[in-house]
């Protein structure tokens, strides 16, 4: 058996005293987590000890004595052994330190009082079993700070650590967390028991820290209330008509409002943050907040000099006017003999002036805006104060806009081409005596008389070589339609990334990267024969990617809806694609 014993190296240098820890269960194993430092009352160790108890979900328990002999104290050594009696416990551990020496001497007595390993001989390093002693020190104010993961296959983002079984160093982890309540009180307070552990130079604080806990409760209630002011109005029955929720979920701007509107909720909600995965979601919403209006402002302030926003206005209606012209361009191109292909005159006709008379409405439509485009663009810049993503979801929008024309077209072109497949594969089963049973969603047997595929082989004809047109057309406005999706696709992906990029997780990984613990790794530290092993045990740090992978925030943004195989069977069928959904819609075929 093997003794081992997790000592904080803070304590290396203490006073004489008695180690307050706790033994692990199921674990031949002690966490040391104070020492209480000689003179002290044994009964106010007692009453201090029973304090905790209610305080912290540990039981915490004297340990043994620890000694660092100094003049004037030659008989400590001999008085805290026979506290033993008075602190009953399983083992009572017998620690001393020598001035000028890196390594413990380790007793270890049994309750009844008898001394167990060589009888006496200070540095034998065994426990009563014949096992051996290990000291394994820890930096306490790490161990303290950090959250300990394990990385497990499928964990997604914010997912909680689980396992089949507490470890022994997650025990260790989850013992030092949860002794908080034993470091408020150092050797600098007025008190009858003074401690050595992690915060015994000054306890971690700062002023401005606590002005910032304390602000944050007045703002937290003002935003509270005007967010409960902007849920009532947002709930007005006028704006929750069909048409109105219509549109506002196909806008962009309205979804990211929506979305931040949700985690400015989370953010001042009065309930404390119950866990880490919660408190890391809740200040990964904060920073993230924070920074995006930063980089707002800085839109801003950039947009609105030099007279920037009357140049773009000037240069958007030449640029809608180009588009346009190019489009027109394009039709008189199908409309003749597009790469020498031989199609159906009269259908290449109707089809190119119905969507030449679609570009002449639209850039009437245009021209007719563009006296206001210049005072829009000066009020929808002004969104910018409330996050680059809100700029960018209006630029999203601004984007689906000008190009609704070629939406429609895509639309037009691809309701043509779907209705000639479904036509000539409800032909084709026609021919081969099948029909399509609506009730049973299946292919069933049919016997059709002489008229019925005279004119079915009549439509089919008619069908078939209108086709070739119509495909046509539908590729050319379906390429237009997927440059236009990419380009929007682009932004979602850049809103996305800093709606859910944890720049507080990060940040406390490049900072203190031991704040974020994938496991430990062991140096070490003092081995001489007969005596203890000495062990440092150091923090490895959570990999970046495995960062982003636990601490992603959630978002609404876009995702593939379907795989490529499918997207591809979309596009030849002449279905209509949108090439992503909201994380929160759920997928149909």
């Amino acid at each position: 058996m093997v003794l081992k014993i997790f000592f904080p190296q803070c304590c290396n240098m203490a006073d004489s005293g008695l180690l307050i820890g706790h033994w692990l269960p199921g674990q031949d194993s002690a966490v040391v987590l104070a020492v209480v430092h000689y003179p002290f009352i044994p009964g106010q160790v007692k009453r201090y000890l029973s304090q905790l108890q209610n305080e912290s979900r540990v039981e915490l328990a004297v340990l043994g004595s620890w000694s660092m002999p100094k003049d004037g104290q030659e008989g400590m050594e001999s008085f805290l052994k026979d506290l033993s009696t008075i602190f009953p416990q399983g083992r009572w551990l017998q620690l001393s330190r020598e001035m000028g020496q890196r390594g413990f001497t380790c007793h270890v007595v049994q309750r009844e009082g008898t001394l167990l390993g060589d009888e006496g001989d200070k540095c034998n390093g065994e426990n009563g079993d014949g096992g051996r002693v290990i000291f394994i020190h820890y930096d306490q104010r790490k161990v303290m700070l950090s959250q300990l993961h394990t990385l497990e296959a499928g964990a997604g983002a914010g997912a909680t650590v689980t396992g089949a079984g507490p470890s022994e160093l997650r025990l260790v982890f989850s013992t030092v967390a949860q002794s908080q309540p034993l470091f408020h009180t150092d050797k600098y307070d007025d008190g009858p028991l003074k401690l050595t552990h992690w915060q015994s130079e000054g306890r971690e604080g700062s002023i401005i820290v606590e002005l910032a806990k304390q602000a944050s409760v007045p703002l937290c209630l003002l935003l509270t209330w005007l967010l409960s002011l902007w849920t009532w109005l947002c709930g007005i029955r006028l704006l929750n008509l069909q048409p109105v929720r219509f549109v506002s979920s196909k806008l962009s701007t309205c979804v990211q409002l929506s979305y931040r509107t949700e985690h400015l909720q989370t953010v001042s909600s009065p309930k404390k943050a119950l866990g880490h995965a919660e408190f890391m979601r809740k200040a990964n919403i904060f920073v993230s907040f924070f920074v995006d209006v930063a980089l707002g402002l800085l839109l801003i302030s950039w947009l609105y000099q030099e007279n920037r926003i009357s140049l773009l206005a000037n240069t958007l209606v030449p640029v809608a006017d180009h588009v346009a012209q190019e489009l027109q361009e394009l039709l008189k191109w199908l409309m003749g003999a597009p790469a020498g292909l031989k199609i159906n005159r009269a259908l290449d006709e109707v089809l190119g002036r119905f969507f030449l008379y679609h570009i002449h409405l639209w850039i009437s439509y245009i021209h007719l805006m563009s006296p206001f485009i210049e005072m829009i663009l000066w009020y929808v810049g002004l969104c910018a104060c409330l996050g680059l993503t809100f700029a960018l979801s209006v630029l999203s929008d601004i984007v689906a806009l000008l190009t609704f024309h070629i939406y429609c077209f895509y639309v037009y072109g691809a309701r043509l081409y779907c209705l000639k497949i479904y036509g000539l594969s409800s032909l084709w089963r026609l021919f081969r005596g099948k029909k399509w049973n609506v009730l049973r969603q299946r292919v069933d047997s049919c016997s059709y008389d002489v008229d019925q595929l005279f004119i079915g082989t009549l439509l089919f004809t008619i069908l078939l070589f209108l086709l070739p047109t119509t495909a046509l057309y539908y590729l050319v406005f379906t390429l237009l339609r997927l440059v236009v999706v990419l380009f929007q696709g682009l932004i979602h992906l850049s809103v996305d990334s800093i709606n859910s990029f944890p720049l507080f997780a990060m940040g406390l990984r490049i900072c203190q990267p031991y704040r974020l613990a994938e496991g430990v790794k062991f140096r070490v530290l003092c081995e001489e024969p007969g005596k203890p092993l000495h062990l440092l045990m150091e923090i490895n740090p959570l990999k970046f990617g495995s960062v982003l992978q636990w601490y992603r925030t959630p978002t609404y943004s876009c995702y593939p809806k379907d795989s490529w195989v499918a997207l591809c069977k979309k596009l030849f069928v002449g279905e209509l694609v949108y090439p992503w959904k909201h994380k929160s819609t759920k997928k149909t075929d």
